[in-house]
């Protein structure tokens, strides 16, 4: 309602107010009266999700539906009501809307908002749309249809630009470091199934039907069942609860934090034990960081207050790196006092949906909870890789974390208590059972829980270090598959000549020669239309459904081919279309006419985009022997950084577009800075 006071006094035509489906109901109602009456201009966005997410997600009070709230604006006075939805086709002859609503789909919002912006007066626009935590749980508890159809992401196409996590700003969309650099993965685990990823300009995302999840990765052994022999796990010193008892659990929204403090909570209830737990989650179901405040004590009445001050806690169980590593995450510790047990598996902030190279800063984030707690107070285990191999369930990370707390004795509850608590939430009991032992046998027999995680070598297999001689002829003979051996030996030969002049100038850095290796390959291996296709057929990505899924599976391909793709609503942006499993005779035939690309031949080649590609390799050279002839101990650095800029570019169309203007800023002032560099002194002649 503060538009009303501030509108006769600016100079903006139209405002837009978001409002949920709770506040509208409780006051919010009153304000859009207020703005009707008031004659301003200004659309009220109503976020009908079907859960107060503020306060956990409960359902709104009364009778609330998108026709009742579409009737009592309209009752208002409102100019104009505009639903859309993720599914305007459940809405049939019979919904009681207001004369002249319009349905539209949710695809269509940007355009329903620049449309509501030119509308006299207040204006209403709903979004109906479930809450996707709230469909996540739902789905667990059997309350909702679970779509069998999930979205996979060929990992070889993708080109790790991110478009698909700006489309939908959605955190199972996760990195993942490859050969070629970091691309993107779904964490099946975490995926609310909204589809919006889809939008991405990426002809990577591939639709699963059908098929059942696989639930162990890789060759990891079958987790194993609550009722299994092999759990005689000894049990440790439970702390005392003659004095209330203060825990911390640190996380994440919508990963199960709050559920942990709910199943402490529920233990000490069993054994007769007071406690309290405050959840500090505000706004952040989802992504967010999530405190949960526990005391437990043996007399309720001990218990003062649940919050837990500053340097108070006993003990911290750090689900998630960043936000245990971070204040808010600290501030309960003391040196002396608290014992912390933390996830190594750090799950990526917000800011990676606009950072594509975000880099989380892990080992510093390490070294500052040492700091806090001292060294031998600090515990690390990798929860998620555990979740992943042994448990099957990415979401399984935090009754690990609970099971390394409780194995460590850091809790004042049983293990019989606690496991009867998972028992009585009545959600995925057999797995979260596995897990807390899981997390109890990951300290009482860390080698024996490293094999079956890792593999017989006990331990995580790193990367592989390669030598500058590997990383150049993997590289080149991906490129004779990729078109034939004369673009390879091109690909030699320009790697060679940097080699050859870093040899010269540094002696033993190939730093140059490295960036320059992986720089050309990516260049000069563009995703055309042939090359999309190859890495569709050549049975990589079979390989990867397959290790994903078990049984019958249909895959649909979402393309936008350059010939047949409509105009979609954005200018310069074309709509993205969906093709069945015939597709791949498609792609069959395609690889197969690779050898036409760069041919008069080549109908592909014609367009815009590929002919920029084509001019950026050659261009690449020429900056190359730019860098050659101005090379010097001194510009070593600054000539990596130049040579390394190839690899900012990323995506398809629109997207790659913009990614080669921003390197192309970058580059000629990177250059400028090459170019201005003092001359070496002249040598003195005796």
């Amino acid at each position: 309602a503060n538009w009303i006071g501030e509108a006769p006094f600016s100079s903006r035509p139209h405002v837009f107010q978001n409002l949920g489906d709770g506040t509208y109901n409780h006051s919010g109602l009153m304000a859009i009266r207020a703005a009707v009456y008031a004659g301003v201009n200004i659309t009220y966005k109503i976020l009908f999700n079907d859960a107060v997410a503020m306060t956990g997600g409960q359902a709104n009070d009364g009778d609330l539906s998108v026709e009742r709230v579409a009737r009592e604006v309209a009752a208002f006075g409102v100019s104009r009501v505009v639903v859309v939805s993720d599914e305007p086709q459940k809405y049939g002859r019979k919904a009681e809307f207001p004369p002249l609503t319009q349905i539209r789909h949710r695809d269509d919002l940007d355009e329903v908002q620049r449309d509501l912006q030119t509308v006299p007066g207040t204006s209403v626009l709903i979004y109906d749309q479930t809450c996707a935590a709230e469909k996540r749980r739902r789905r667990k508890r059997g309350l909702m249809a679970d779509p069998r159809r999930r979205v996979v992401i060929n990992e070889l196409v993708c080109e790790g630009c991110g478009d698909c996590g700006v489309q939908s700003n959605c955190v199972a969309i996760e990195p993942v470091e490859t050969e070629f650099g970091r691309k993107r993965a779904i964490n099946q685990s975490a995926c609310n199934k909204d589809y919006s990823c889809l939008k991405g300009f990426c002809p990577a995302m591939v639709t699963v039907h059908g098929g059942v999840l696989r639930k162990i990765a890789g060759t990891a052994p079958a987790p194993m069942p609550p009722e299994a022999t092999g759990w005689d796990l000894p049990e440790p010193e439970l702390p005392s609860s003659k004095r209330p008892y203060a825990i911390v659990v640190t996380g994440v929204g919508g990963t199960g934090v709050v559920t942990v403090g709910a199943l402490l909570g529920m233990a000490a209830h069993l054994e007769g034990k007071g406690c309290g737990v405050l959840d500090m989650a505000g706004l952040a179901q989802k992504n967010g960081a999530v405190l949960s405040h526990i005391r437990i004590a043996d007399r309720a009445k001990d218990i003062q207050a649940v919050r837990v001050e500053a340097g108070g806690a006993d003990a911290i169980i750090g689900c998630d790196l960043v936000v245990t590593g971070g204040e808010k995450g600290l501030a309960a510790t003391r040196k002396g006092r608290t014992q912390i047990v933390v996830n190594t598996a750090a799950t990526m902030t917000a800011a990676f949906t606009n950072t594509p190279d975000l880099k989380l800063p892990i080992d510093l984030l390490e070294m500052a909870i040492k700091a806090r707690v001292g060294e031998a107070a600090a515990h690390f285990v990798d929860a998620g890789a555990l979740a992943r191999n042994v448990v099957g369930d990415a979401m399984g990370q935090n009754l690990i974390m609970m099971g390394v707390a409780y194995q460590r004795g850091l809790l004042p509850v049983s293990s019989a208590a606690i496991e009867e608590a998972i028992a009585l939430n009545g959600v995925a009991v057999d797995m979260n059972i596995s897990a807390f032992r899981w997390g109890r046998r990951a300290v009482a027999e860390p080698d024996a829980v490293a094999v079956a995680a890792f593999g017989e070598t006990g331990a995580r297999e790193a990367e592989k270090a390669e030598t500058l001689d590997e990383i150049i002829d993997r590289r080149a003979a991906f490129l004779t598959a990729y078109q034939n051996a004369r673009l390879a030996r091109r690909y030699h030969k320009l790697v060679g000549r940097v080699r050859a002049a870093e040899a010269k100038c540094t002696g033993v850095s190939e730093g140059l020669t490295e960036a320059v290796a992986r720089s050309a390959f990516k260049l000069m291996s563009y995703k055309d239309e042939y090359e999309v296709a190859r890495l569709f057929v050549d049975g990589s990505f079979a390989a990867q459904v397959q290790r994903q899924f078990s049984g019958d599976v249909r895959l649909e391909y979402h393309l936008s081919p350059p010939i047949f793709a409509k105009a979609g609503p954005v200018a310069g942006v074309a709509k993205k279309s969906s093709y069945g499993p015939w597709m791949k005779t498609v792609f069959t035939v395609l690889a197969g006419l690779r050898g036409l690309r760069d041919t008069p031949f080549d109908v592909f080649g014609f367009s815009a985009e590929r002919r920029m590609e084509r001019q950026l390799i050659a261009d690449y050279q020429g900056t190359v022997d730019r860098l050659i002839g101005a090379l010097e101990p001194k510009s070593h650095k600054l000539a990596i950084e130049i040579a390394s800029l190839p690899m900012t570019i990323r995506g398809f169309g629109h997207v790659k577009l913009k990614s080669v203007d921003t390197a192309r800023e970058r580059q000629a002032e990177l250059l400028a800075q090459l170019e201005t560099r003092p001359a070496p002194p002249e040598k003195a002649v005796a």
